[in-house]
């Protein structure tokens, strides 16, 4: 249920400003244009800023801005699509006044002053868009908002395929599309690929690792990553490409990024990976988690408990 907190602040705050998790997808972008579009539409006396990290994959959407911290003075802080104060990108938003956090994530941490967390949606830019229905008559929503939310949905059901995909996700897509929101726009968008992620691909293709029980994953070291001249972001959606491959129904894509930080993208279509993922300094769905490794010596112990996993969820 939408909490009827997050409306009324919105209505009391002269400034917002929205932020999201680091490294952020398009689910992340979806929820912050959208609500961006939805309240500079609805209330245009407003200032609203989205913040955070700038995301090539799905800069179509929208860009971030640059705000300098005199601005939180007074504001409202929304966090959406962040299950977790430590993956929040820009930790300015303890700035603001107040603090809402909307997110889908199971959730791990409740930072915030007001909350409204949902694990039902299966994307936090359809939680945006169900509030804008829940309060159609009293907010706006313009195509920019339209095509943020539409690719947010899209990235994060992979394409309506995902559980949690409900009848509620395909009316609001509908709904999106009337806004002028065109599927072969978004599609070629979120379809091409370069000469080079097509060439890192065959390298997963040729580099992954399995395990006895079932567990299949490729790791991406800083210089694999850099030679095939492709940024972290691109080099993290590979996850994909080892997916549903029979006999393999939990796997990962390990990549380390600078400054020695090595993180995991954890992907299931059976056991709950979720507080797997709990355990390596991480969370997420429960079947689509990211964690993390301390060091490459971890990495052992984070197969043998995937291991762990797998065992009891065929036993």
């Amino acid at each position: 249920m939408i909490n009827p907190i997050i409306i009324k602040k919105i209505k009391a705050y002269d400034r917002i400003i929205i932020h999201g998790h680091q490294r952020p997808d398009g689910d992340c972008y979806g929820a912050q244009f959208g609500l961006k579009d939805i309240i500079k539409n609805s209330f245009p006396e407003k200032e609203v800023y989205v913040v955070g990290e700038t995301s090539d994959f799905v800069s179509f959407v929208g860009t971030p801005d640059s705000i300098e911290d005199a601005l939180y003075e007074g504001a409202l802080s929304i966090v959406v699509d962040t299950a977790t104060e430590e993956r929040i990108s820009d930790k300015r938003y303890k700035l603001g006044k107040e603090v809402i956090k909307i997110d889908h994530h199971i959730p791990v941490n409740d930072y915030g002053d007001y909350r409204w967390v949902d694990t039902n949606y299966p994307s936090c830019a359809q939680m945006i868009a169900h509030f804008y229905l829940n309060y159609k008559k009293e907010l706006k929503l313009g195509y920019e908002g339209a095509l943020a939310m539409y690719t947010g949905i899209l990235t994060d059901t992979g394409r309506f395929r995902f559980r949690g995909v409900s009848k509620q996700t395909h009316e609001i897509a509908g709904m999106l599309l009337t806004k002028g929101v065109d599927v072969e726009f978004v599609d070629g968008k979120l379809s091409v690929e370069t000469l080079q992620m097509t060439r890192l691909k065959g390298y997963i293709l040729s580099h992954f690792v399995t395990t006895e029980k079932g567990f299949i994953y490729v790791t991406l070291t800083r210089d694999v990553i850099e030679s095939f001249g492709v940024t972290d972001e691109q080099a993290a959606s590979m996850v994909s490409v080892i997916a549903g491959i029979e006999g393999y129904p939990v796997w990962a894509i390990i990549l380390e990024y600078p400054n020695d930080e090595i993180r995991i993208r954890l992907r299931s279509r059976g056991p709950v990976i979720s507080t797997l993922a709990n355990e390596f300094g991480g969370g997420g769905h429960a079947k689509a988690s990211g964690c993390k490794l301390n060091s490459w010596d971890e990495l052992e112990l984070f197969k043998k408990r995937v291991g762990d996993v797998l065992d009891a969820y065929n036993g």
